[in-house]
C-alpha cells in the first residue's frame, strides 16, 4: 500500500519544481503584507489645527509667525499633548478691522480668558509639506478620527468571513482556482480603493479586499505544503511567513519613495495582476485532485514534477485508485471543543492567545504611525526584527519544546510594552525604539508558535476544525486593535502599550498551563487528547511532525493530516 508521501519521494520531495512554485508563492506573500499593514501609510496624520476664517489674511497682514498664529487663535490643549488645541478654536470673527496685530486678544475683555470656543466647523489646516493621506483628504481627525479605526476593522472583518468562504471554495474548486480568483478580485478592488471618491466608498472597497484576499493567500499556502514532502513542511511554512516580513521591509522603502496615498495604493495593487500569469506556472494540488478522484490530472502533475526534478516516475495511472476509508470518521463539532475538561482548557487558552497575538502584533505595527520620529525607518526596523523570530523558532522548537518559546515570546512582548510605556520621551526615543522592537520580536514568536501548538493538542478528526475555530479570534483581535490604539492614545499616547503589555503577559501565563507536545504522539481520539501531558508516548521526529493542514484554509497552520492512502498494483 502506497501513501501520497511515498509518491512524493519518488518524484522528489522538494526539488526544483517545488522550489520554483514556492518562490512564486513567497512573492505573493510579500505583496500581501501591504494589504494587512498598509493602513500605517494610508492614514498618516500630520500636524493639524482648526481653520479660522480670516486668520490667513490677518497673518499675512501682521507678519505673524506660525507659532504666533497658534497662540492668538487657538486655546491650550486640554489633555496636554501639545501647546495648542488641534480640535478647538476661539469663536472669533478674525476679519474684524478693529483687531490689533500686536495683541489681537486685548480687544476682548480679560484677554483669552472666557472666550467662547467652537469646533473645527470650517475644516482643518495641515502642516506644510505633509503628503496626502486618507486623513487629510477625508478629514479624519478629531471627532472623525474613529473612522480610521473603522476602516481597518472592516478590513479584518472581511478577512474573517472571506477566509471561511474562500476556504470552502478551495476545498470545492481547488487551491489554484481559488488563489487566481482571489488575486484578480483583490486587484480590482484595490484599484477601486485608489480611486475612491469619499470615505464611505474607501471603506466599502477595503472591506471587499478583505473578503477576497486572505482566503486566496492561504489557499496558495496550503498548496505549497501539499506539494512538498513531510520533512519540509515546517520549514516551508516558516520561510513563507518570513516573506511577509520581507514585504514589510520593502513596503517601507516604497512608501518613502511614493508617500501620496493614492499613488501608493496603485503601486501596491498593480503588481498583483502579474500573479495571474501563475496560471501557467502553478499546478493544482495533486493531493487535492486525488481527494476529488481526478486521478488523470493528478498523475499529469506528478509526472511533470518528476520530469522537472529529474526523477523517474513510472506509476501507471490505470493502476492507481483511492482507497475507500474503512473507518467511519466522526464529524467535528463545536461541542467537542468544550465538552471534556482538558480540551476545554486548551480551547479557551488558545483562543485567547490567537486574540492576544493579533491584537498586540497589529497594535504595535499601527502604533508606528503615531509614535513620532521617522515613520519609514521605524516601519523598516519593525519588519527587520521579525526575521530573527522565525530563526529562533527553527532552532528551538525541536530542542527545548513548544511551551517555553511560546510563553517566552508573550512575556518578552508584554514586558517590552510596559517598559516602553514608562520610559520618558525626552532624549530617549532611541531606547524606546529598541525595547519596542524587542516587543515586536516577542509577539512575532508567539504568533508563529500558536499555529504549531494549536495543531498538536487535538485529535485527528477534530484538529483542523479546532484550528479554524480558535484562529477566528485572530481576526477579532485585528478588528479591536485600531480602536484600542487610537482611542486610548487620544488620552495618553502610551496607554495602548499598557493594555497590550497586560494582555501579552496574561497570554504568557496561560501558555504555561498547556502541556508540552514535543515528541508526543499526535492524539487520534478524545481520550488521547485528554491524556496529553499525563503520559507521553514518544515517536520518531518524522511521525510527530505529521499534523493536520488538510483542506481548511481558515488557519495558516504548518502541519498536515495523514495523507490519503493510494493502492498501486
Amino acid at each position: 500500500m502506497t501513501t501520497f508521501d511515498d509518491l512524493l519521494q519518488e518524484v522528489g520531495e522538494f526539488g526544483i519544481y517545488q522550489k520554483t512554485v514556492f518562490f512564486l508563492i513567497c512573492v505573493a506573500t510579500a505583496i500581501f503584507s501591504y494589504l494587512y499593514v498598509g493602513i500605517v501609510f494610508l492614514s498618516v496624520t500630520p500636524n493639524h489645527w482648526c481653520r479660522s476664517p480670516g486668520v490667513a489674511e490677518l497673518r499675512n497682514k501682521c507678519g505673524w509667525s506660525l507659532e504666533e498664529e497658534w497662540n492668538y487663535t487657538l486655546p491650550p490643549d486640554r489633555v496636554g499633548r501639545s501647546s495648542y488645541s488641534r480640535c478647538e478654536r476661539y469663536d472669533i470673527e478674525w476679519n474684524a478691522t478693529s483687531i490689533s496685530c500686536e495683541n489681537p486678544l486685548s480687544f476682548f475683555q480679560n484677554g483669552s480668558a472666557g472666550l467662547p470656543l467652537t469646533t473645527c466647523d470650517d475644516g482643518w489646516v495641515f502642516e506644510d509639506g505633509s503628503f496626502p493621506s486618507i486623513v487629510t483628504e477625508f478629514g479624519l481627525v478629531c471627532s472623525e478620527a474613529w473612522k480610521v479605526d473603522l476602516s481597518q476593522a472592516c478590513l479584518n472583518l472581511g478577512f474573517m468571513f472571506g477566509t471561511i468562504v474562500l476556504g470552502f471554495g478551495a476545498d470545492t474548486y481547488g487551491r489554484k482556482c481559488c488563489f487566481l480568483f482571489s488575486v484578480f478580485a483583490t486587484s480590482v478592488a484595490g484599484l477601486a480603493v485608489a480611486f475612491a471618491s469619499n470615505y464611505i466608498w474607501f471603506t466599502i472597497f477595503r472591506t471587499l479586499q478583505g473578503l477576497l484576499s486572505k482566503g486566496g493567500w492561504l489557499s496558495a499556502y496550503v498548496l505549497i505544503t501539499e506539494l512538498v514532502g513531510m520533512e519540509y513542511r515546517r520549514t516551508v511554512g516558516i520561510v513563507n511567513q518570513m516573506c511577509f516580513s520581507f514585504g514589510m521591509i520593502l513596503l517601507a522603502a516604497v512608501a518613502h519613495l511614493i508617500p501620496a496615498w493614492r499613488s501608493l495604493q496603485l503601486t501596491a495593487t498593480i503588481p498583483n495582476f502579474c500573479f495571474l500569469i501563475y496560471y501557467w506556472f502553478m499546478p493544482e494540488s495533486p493531493r487535492w485532485l486525488l481527494s476529488r478522484k481526478k486521478k488523470e490530472e493528478a498523475m499529469k502533475v506528478l509526472q511533470k514534477m518528476a520530469k522537472k526534478n529529474k526523477h523517474t516516475f513510472s506509476t501507471n495511472i490505470e493502476t492507481v485508485q483511492i482507497e475507500d476509508c474503512d473507518i467511519e470518521l466522526k464529524d467535528p463539532s463545536v461541542i467537542d471543543l468544550v465538552k471534556t475538561p482538558q480540551i476545554r482548557k486548551h480551547t479557551l487558552i488558545l483562543m485567547f492567545n490567537w486574540f492576544a497575538s493579533a491584537l498586540v502584533y497589529l497594535g504595535l505595527v499601527m502604533r508606528l504611525g503615531i509614535m513620532g520620529g521617522n515613520i519609514y525607518i521605524n516601519f523598516f526596523i519593525s519588519g527587520v526584527v521579525e526575521i530573527p523570530a522565525a530563526i529562533i523558532i527553527i532552532l528551538l522548537i525541536d530542542r527545548v519544546g513548544r511551551r517555553f518559546p511560546f510563553a517566552a515570546g508573550n512575556f518578552l512582548a508584554g514586558a517590552s510594552c510596559l517598559i516602553t510605556a514608562i520610559i520618558p520621551n525626552a532624549n530617549l526615543h532611541w531606547l524606546k525604539a529598541i525595547i519596542s522592537s524587542l516587543g515586536k520580536l516577542g509577539i512575532t514568536v508567539a504568533f508563529l508558535m500558536v499555529c504549531f501548538v494549536n495543531t498538536e493538542l487535538y485529535p485527528t478528526f477534530l484538529r483542523n476544525f479546532a484550528v479554524s475555530v480558535c484562529s477566528t479570534l485572530c481576526d477579532i483581535g485585528g478588528i479591536v486593535a485600531p480602536f484600542i490604539l487610537y482611542r486610548l492614545a487620544a488620552f495618553w499616547v502610551e496607554m495602548p502599550l499598557v493594555v497590550f503589555g497586560v494582555i501579552a503577559l496574561i497570554a504568557g501565563v496561560l501558555v504555561l498551563l498547556l502541556p508540552e507536545t514535543m515528541g508526543v504522539t499526535l492524539p487520534e481520539t478524545i481520550e488521547e487528547a485528554e491524556n496529553i501531558g499525563r503520559e507521553k508516548k514518544t515517536v520518531p521526529k518524522a511521525n510527530y511532525e505529521l499534523v493536520a493542514l488538510h483542506s481548511s484554509v481558515e488557519a495558516s497552520n504548518n502541519r498536515k493530516p495523514a495523507p490519503e492512502k493510494i493502492i498501486t498494483s
